[in-house]
């Protein structure tokens, strides 16, 4: 007999489906009686134009009630008719017209990641889930053809033809799947080798209690500051045996390991985040005044001191493990875990049927800490080099009177601007991908040249610990291809166009913060990334409050305080959603590095996750209110711990060693 949950998932699939014929086809007389027909060459724009494709070629057309539409994709256009807006998709076209058009409701654009958030939630399998939610955005983004089942197997077909191949034909995902494959190939020689075993010998000196390896691995995140998802990997592979020597649950684990990466990478100076950030403020200042003499990356400094979330979730972390306490399914997890020894929850193991790669030391190995510490400083160094090295070769191209020499000092040299201009300009010229390639494959040489001079394992052995890794590393690459095919999904239906256009009519500068906050943070939790969303937000964030702020009659100052606000709050609620996202991809990370299973690590993080959220929201929206500035921020961070403190004190329970 099927099972019920399963049952319910074929019916809400299906529900959609078979209503798909409900939303109207729009005949092509209706459509081109509308339409005054001008072909031109190129894209334009005007408020009064439509822009579409048929059979690839564009072809511009002027609507006589002043409808805009905007081509996406061929076959899919985004048309805006006052209030309402809704997809319009063109079938097989013969000649120059359309012989179908199919209005879609922006509504189900949403569809796709509440399927996929739902069914993970629903069955604690993350990649039907995944997969079923690209199934249904591919069936959407086909115009909703049903005709007899063909439309279904359609989409399914253009479930892989299109979304995701769409997603491996990406530099920047390439290199994040040959970077986790890098880490985890180290990550298995340097198990092998003896050096993590090294390592936990090392920290057990200092970690004499659960609550000290939680702290030691808190500050191994806090300290591996320059990318997420190297920090991921590094701190959950390296502190998974530390922790359950003393009886932490995996999800405890998972929790720290997620909640130190982005915070601390999203607002440290130096990281592979800051590039991103910095293009994306540079393009959303352009015309706001008074700010022609600040570089984006003092900017992004201003907007620190409104960045509550990521200190208040570190801060967070800490009373949690100074005090002992915990609340919600995480005091469950960690009372099974204390009570039983068993770290990960009963049915786990079953449900997660994986064959886990033999990591323990070969027969003889000396359990030296250098032989794993040294490859992991080295991904550390290389990382920073290789963000100078690419940042300073961006920069010297870009110099009006370039050195003779294209070395670094030069470069340097010639640049304009104090030490933390020249910084942030190098910085954000890098390329963080190339630097964490260098960053992976230095780690791994030198893993294999410290086991090789030891001859702790011949070459065989060292190369056959390499592919261990590798296959350790296929589930989370599997994941991570379908949460970037469901972007893609979203992307296409414009999910967050849907959203902003929803909660957009609130327009009171004061209001402004939590708007966008909630609005960021939803973004993120639906499309599972947090840099896709300062993709989508900052470009209409930044321009809206200023607008907003200026039409109201604010001074200079008052307008940029509350645009550095937004700045940072569009980076921290990114982060917020992202946290709580089961389809993100630093989650799911973060659950493959500490070994946990994905739902369980998600909904023992969300409690926590949403609380820090509800206090940060606030502290925005008073800072803002009250005026800003360095003091007032600094004041509400301090009121923000000290009510965080209290909720640990109030609603947490002590966890028995």
């Amino acid at each position: 007999m099927p099972h019920p949950k399963f049952t319910f998932s074929l019916l809400l699939i299906g529900l959609l489906f078979a209503i798909s014929p409900l939303f109207g086809q729009v005949e092509n007389t209706d459509w081109l009686r509308q339409l005054e027909f001008t072909a031109e060459e190129g894209l334009i724009f005007p408020a009064t134009a439509a822009d579409v494709r048929i059979n690839g070629e564009t072809v511009t057309f002027t609507t006589t009630d002043g409808r805009q539409a905007v081509a996406i994709a061929p076959g899919l256009h985004l048309v805006r008719a006052g209030q309402s807006t809704a997809l319009y998709h063109l079938s097989d076209a013969t000649g120059n017209q359309p012989n179908r058009l199919r209005r879609i409701p922006l509504w189900l654009s949403i569809l796709p990641p509440l399927i996929a958030i739902g069914l993970a939630l629903l069955f604690k399998e993350v990649l039907i889930s995944l997969f079923a939610g690209i199934w249904v955005g591919a069936f959407i983004a086909g115009g909703l053809r049903f005709e007899g089942f063909l439309g279904i197997i359609k989409a399914l077909l253009r479930s892989v033809e299109h979304y995701v191949i769409k997603a491996l034909n990406d530099g920047g995902h390439l290199s994040i799947i040959v970077f986790s494959l890098l880490v985890g190939g180290m990550v298995a020689i340097i198990s092998r080798n003896g050096g993590m075993a090294g390592v936990v010998e090392r920290m057990t000196r200092y970690a004499k209690t659960p609550r000290s390896a939680q702290f030691i691995t808190w500050l191994l995140g806090v300290g591996i500051f320059f990318d997420d998802y190297a920090n991921t990997l590094i701190v959950g592979n390296t502190m998974r045996s530390v922790t359950d020597r003393f009886r932490i649950s995996r999800e405890k684990l998972a929790y720290i390991v997620d909640s130190t990466a982005a915070p601390v990478a999203s607002i440290a100076f130096i990281t592979t985040w800051i590039g991103a950030e910095l293009g994306y403020i540079g393009d959303g200042i352009k015309g706001v005044a008074g700010l022609e003499d600040l570089t984006p990356y003092a900017i992004f400094l201003e907007s620190i001191k409104y960045s509550f979330y990521p200190v208040l979730t570190l801060g967070f972390i800490l009373f949690l493990v100074w005090t002992k306490r915990d609340f919600g399914t995480m005091l469950k997890a960690e009372q099974r875990a204390r009570a039983t020894g068993q770290v990960k929850a009963l049915g786990t193991e079953a449900e997660e049927v994986v064959e886990t790669e033999d990591l323990s030391p070969v027969a003889g190995a000396p359990l030296r800490a250098r032989n794993a510490i040294i490859p992991v400083i080295t991904v550390i160094l290389m990382t920073i080099i290789g963000l100078l090295d690419t940042g300073l070769s961006s920069v010297y191209g870009d110099l009006t009177n370039p050195p003779a020499s294209d070395g670094w000092a030069a470069t340097w040299a010639a640049m304009e601007g104090g030490f933390f201009g020249k910084l942030g300009a190098v910085i954000g010229a890098a390329d963080s991908y190339v630097a964490l390639l260098w960053a992976s494959i230095s780690g791994v040489v030198v893993a294999i040249i410290l086991t090789l001079s030891q001859r702790i394992m011949n070459i065989e052995q060292t190369m056959g610990s390499l592919t261990s890794g590798f296959k350790a590393m296929f589930s989370a690459i599997m994941i991570l291809t379908l949460a970037w095919a469901l972007a893609s999904t979203t992307e296409d239906l414009h999910t967050a166009t849907f959203l902003v256009d929803l909660l957009g009519d609130s327009l009171n500068p004061y209001f402004l913060p939590p708007i966008i906050f909630v609005l960021a943070a939803l973004i993120s939790f639906s499309t599972g990334s947090s840099w896709s969303t300062m993709a989508i937000l900052y470009p209409i964030a930044i321009p809206l409050t200023w607008a907003v702020a200026t039409a109201a009659g604010w001074e200079l100052e008052a307008a940029h305080g509350l645009l550095f606000n937004v700045i940072s709050i569009v980076l921290a609620a990114s982060v917020l959603g992202d946290h709580c996202s089961p389809i993100s991809d630093t989650t799911i990370l973060s659950s493959l590095a500490s070994d946990c299973n994905h739902i369980d690590h998600v909904r023992t993080q969300l409690p926590y996750a949403l609380t820090v959220g509800t206090v940060s929201l606030t502290a925005g929206f008073l800072a803002s209110l009250l005026g800003g500035g360095w003091l007032l921020c600094l004041s509400l961070m301090a009121i923000g711990l000290a009510i965080l403190y209290g909720i640990v004190r109030w609603r947490g329970q002590v966890v028995d060693a």
